[in-house]
Order: C-alpha cells, then sequence, then structure tokens
C-alpha cells in the first residue's frame, strides 16, 4: 500500500508538470509540438493533441521528412521511432524482415490476443501462418464466406435497413456495420451465429468490452510499463479488469469442438476480433466518405448498374478504387509496432537500436503529399484508376492497409469480398443521410473508430 501511495504522488507530480506544459502550449498556440521537456520528454505534445492526434501524427511526419524520434518521459522506457518513409517500411517488412519481428514489448502490450497470429513470432508464426493460409485459401472456406455474408445480409440487414426507412429510425451505422462482421465472423470461426444484428438489436456485451479494450491498448504505447500495470492490477481508467474479462472470456469460449487442433484454435481466436472490426471500421469510414462526395456514390452505382455480376465482383472497378482511396484515408489499423532484434542503420539514416520500438503510422503514411498527390488529404478514388480504366497497383510499403512482406494479411481477398458484398446491396438499394451536429473523427485506439458512432437516417433508393 505504501508502494502505490508513493507511487500516487509520483502520478501527481507529473500531472502537475504536464498541466503546466499545456499552460505553455496553450500561451504560444503550437499545437504541432515537438519540443523535448525536462522530465517529462515530447510527452506533453501528444497529450495536448490527444484529441486529434491522428491528425497531429500526419503533421508532425510531413514536417519532419516522414522519420521522426520521440523522447518520452526519463526512465519510462517509452521512447520511440516514427516512421512512414516507404523505404523504412520495405525494409522492416520485406527486404530486411527476420530482424524486425514483433518483438516482446508489442507481445506486452498485446497479451490479451495470447499466443495467435497477430502477436507471435519466429517458429510459432511460421506454423500458424501455414495453417492460416490454407484456412483462408481452402474452396469451402470462401463459399462459407459467400453464403453466410448473402444470409446476414437477406436475413437481417436488409430487413433492419428497410425498417429504418420506414419508420425514419436514426441508426448507428458503425454499430450495424460491428455486429454484422461479429456475426459473420462469429459464423466463419466457431460456426455460431451471435445473432447480434438483427432488428431488436440486442444488447452486445463483448462488443462494447471490446470497444474499451482497444482504447486501453493504444494508451499502453504510451504508458511505462509499470503503469499500465498497476493500474491493471487495482483495475483504474482504461485498465478496467471488468472490460478485458468480458473480451478474454468470449475469446476463449469454447464453441468450437474440443477434438480440434489447438492451433487452429489459437488462430482462428487471434483472427476473431480483428476480422470483425478492422472490415466495419473500413465500411464505416466509406460510407461517411461518400455522404459527403455523392458524385462518387453516383459514378459507383452507375457502375453496379452495367457491370453488376455476383459471380465477379472484381469488375466493379471503380468500387474497388473507392474502397481504397476510403482505406488509404482511414485504414482501418492505424498504425503497426516493430522492434529490431539487432541493431542497425535505416534506409532513411536512422539508427536503431536492439530491442528499440518502431512505429509506423499507417493513418499518417495515406497522407504524405510526398508519398502520394499534393492534395493527399482529399478523397479521390481516380488516382486509383489507370490509364487504360484498369486498377493501378500500389506497393505495399506505400498502401500498407494488408500489411507487407511475409505478415501480409492472409485475408485480404475474403475481406475486399465481403465488403463489396455489403457495399452493392446497400448503394444498389438505400441512401443514407448523416444526422448533423455530429464530431465525425477517429479517436485514440488501436483500431480506427469514430468516438461515437456514425448516426443516420436511412432512405429507399427507388
Amino acid at each position: 500500500m505504501a508502494m502505490i501511495g508513493l507511487f500516487g504522488v509520483l502520478i501527481a507530480f507529473i500531472f502537475f508538470l504536464v498541466f503546466q506544459c499545456f499552460f505553455v502550449c496553450k500561451k504560444s498556440h503550437n499545437v504541432a509540438l515537438l519540443e523535448n521537456w525536462p522530465f517529462l520528454g515530447m510527452l506533453p505534445g501528444i497529450l495536448f493533441n490527444l484529441p486529434r492526434i491522428f491528425y497531429w501524427l500526419s503533421e508532425v511526419h510531413e514536417a519532419n521528412d516522414m522519420t521522426f524520434a520521440f523522447k518520452g518521459p526519463w526512465f519510462s522506457g517509452t521512447d520511440m521511432l516514427f516512421t512512414v518513409d516507404p523505404r523504412n517500411i520495405n525494409h522492416m517488412l520485406s527486404s530486411n524482415f527476420p530482424n524486425y519481428p514483433k518483438g516482446p514489448e508489442f507481445k506486452k502490450i498485446f497479451e490479451i490476443l495470447g499466443d495467435g497470429i497477430v502477436a507471435a513470432d519466429m517458429e510459432l508464426w511460421e506454423d500458424l501462418r501455414k495453417s492460416g493460409h490454407a484456412l483462408f485459401h481452402h474452396q469451402n472456406f470462401l463459399k462459407l464466406t459467400v453464403s453466410s455474408t448473402t444470409s446476414k445480409l437477406k436475413n437481417d440487414l436488409v430487413p433492419l435497413l428497410d425498417q429504418a426507412a420506414e419508420e425514419n429510425i436514426v441508426i448507428d451505422l458503425q454499430d450495424v456495420f460491428q455486429r454484422f462482421m461479429f456475426d459473420t465472423a462469429s459464423i466463419l470461426m466457431t460456426g455460431y451465429d451471435q445473432m447480434s444484428l438483427s432488428i431488436e438489436m440486442p444488447e452486445v456485451e463483448f462488443s462494447e468490452a471490446a470497444d474499451f479494450a482497444e482504447e486501453a491498448l493504444f494508451y499502453r504505447h504510451l504508458k511505462p510499463v509499470i503503469l499500465w500495470r498497476l493500474q491493471n492490477l487495482i483495475s483504474v481508467g482504461e485498465e478496467d479488469e471488468n472490460c478485458f474479462g468480458v473480451f478474454q472470456q468470449y475469446v476463449c469460449k469454447d464453441h468450437i469442438n474440443k477434438k480440434k487442433r489447438r492451433e487452429e484454435w489459437r488462430e482462428k481466436r487471434a483472427n476473431y476480433q480483428r476480422r470483425r472490426d478492422t472490415s466495419s471500421s473500413a465500411l464505416t469510414w466509406f460510407f461517411w466518405l461518400l455522404s459527403n462526395h455523392p458524385q462518387v456514390m453516383t459514378k459507383i452505382r452507375q457502375e453496379i448498374n452495367t457491370k453488376f455480376d455476383p459471380t465477379d465482383l472484381d469488375k466493379l472497378v471503380y468500387l474497388h478504387a473507392a474502397l481504397s482511396e476510403s482505406m488509404r484515408l482511414y485504414p482501418p489499423i492505424p498504425f503497426n509496432h516493430k522492434s529490431p532484434s539487432k541493431s542497425e542503420v535505416l534506409p532513411s539514416g536512422h539508427k536503431v537500436e536492439a530491442e528499440s520500438k518502431i512505429v509506423i503510422c499507417i493513418y499518417a503514411l495515406g497522407r504524405m503529399r510526398s508519398v502520394w498527390v499534393e492534395d493527399a488529404s482529399e478523397f479521390k478514388p481516380e488516382i486509383w484508376i489507370s490509364e487504360n480504366g484498369g486498377l493501378k497497383h500500389e506497393p505495399s510499403s506505400k498502401f500498407l492497409v494488408f500489411n507487407a512482406g511475409p505478415r501480409t494479411c492472409l485475408g485480404k481477398h475474403i475481406a475486399l469480398l465481403q465488403m463489396k458484398m455489403v457495399a452493392v446491396e446497400i448503394i444498389q438499394n438505400y441512401d443514407f443521410m448523416v444526422v448533423e451536429g455530429q464530431k465525425i473523427k477517429p479517436f485514440p485506439s488501436v483500431l480506427l473508430r469514430i468516438k461515437h458512432g456514425l448516426k443516420v437516417t436511412v432512405s429507399k433508393n427507388i
């Protein structure tokens, strides 16, 4: 207890210093702060800009030639190198991949994921990768994806949207997509439909706990390990054990026949949450962007009306381009975390020490003018269309939404297929109007979501 009391005094002192720094920041109106303060390092700059953290990181990367060293509070172990330089990305994720595992720090932060492929390294990762590859490329798994998605659309999503249109009900589109993906992921990974998406919209305890856990995991990157460990121990703040407990209890729940291989279950458990939230995040931002760019919606609708073939969604080139453009600006997973096994110098000239932390801000990468176009923050699906009218390929070191190198997302094709199926069904039959007065912006989390959802009204497209 005495130790906890002493720690409380230290935290109070730190907050006092942070308050002083905030006062100076506000007085100087410096919002792109990278000043290295005594004891606190550069932490005040991040805390001051926390409500707009991803926008701020984009500004800082742009101002610092795409790579900068972040100095955390003294002795906190939170020093990091931030980079969005495609040369560094290609080096770490592809050409020198063996030297850049997830590392012990990542495993510590994401301990809730257990031994799944997201956090695994070396031999375990290779084994899980092989089993995952066999699963995601199995013809029966692809058929199950199509059938379960089609069924969920017909039996649950369409009736819900029809009712919302008929009764002029305001719905949270982000919540709808989360429930849709949660149910379909559950069917694919466990064979069990959670039925969270229905006209009744039942309370989903797991979903709320997962959202809370994702926010907590973000803050673990900025806090000293001893601080978030202590918070977890006494269950305060973002480390509330009730939310983590519900999340862990569900992903570990044994819906799967115990006779199946344990390694297969670990892989499925690891993909369970990631699959649900990445696709729902992508669809939420996609439809929000369409609501602000009706000309894009019109072009997609025209393409669907002239080229739609349920057996060949790849013909919808402009739809694919619009989805890619949406994920460039609003990547479902906004950053990647690497740790070198051995010290070396990156292609940008920055030296990295063994087991140091390197953060790739995927959100900032998609907005770099030197990487993309001068108006990189604008939504322009046309940048993905080649001169001959086909899709333009971009290297994964530039478009990192599905990762790169040996860790490229195994479910990329299935995720795109599912998102296209949902998008086609909705765009063909419905229009959305975003409710005015909402603050639509990403908030600090390991998955890019809108803090209070996306409230919309629905009308039938006749």
